[in-house]
């Protein structure tokens, strides 16, 4: 089960791939089908990362977080 971090919503267009980024923001960047889109920052939440978590970005739009299955790997 995932569990909600962020407390802000983002907005989602077509076209653009959304994650959270290194330096702790969400991060859109364009997909293959759009040509024309740029790479850019769109919130403007820092989240600490805490290692042994994936962190994505949910339906509703905030960011999320679900413990990682390694199985028995670190």
């Amino acid at each position: 089960m995932a569990e909600k971090i962020g407390s802000e919503s983002i907005e989602r267009e077509d076209g653009y791939l959304y994650f959270l980024g290194k330096d702790g923001f969400v991060w859109r960047t364009p997909m293959k089908s759009n040509t024309r889109g740029r790479k850019s920052k769109v919130g403007s939440e820092k989240i600490k990362r805490e290692q042994g978590y994936l962190y994505f970005i949910d339906k509703k739009g905030y960011v999320a977080r679900a413990k990682m299955n390694r199985k028995g790997r670190r």
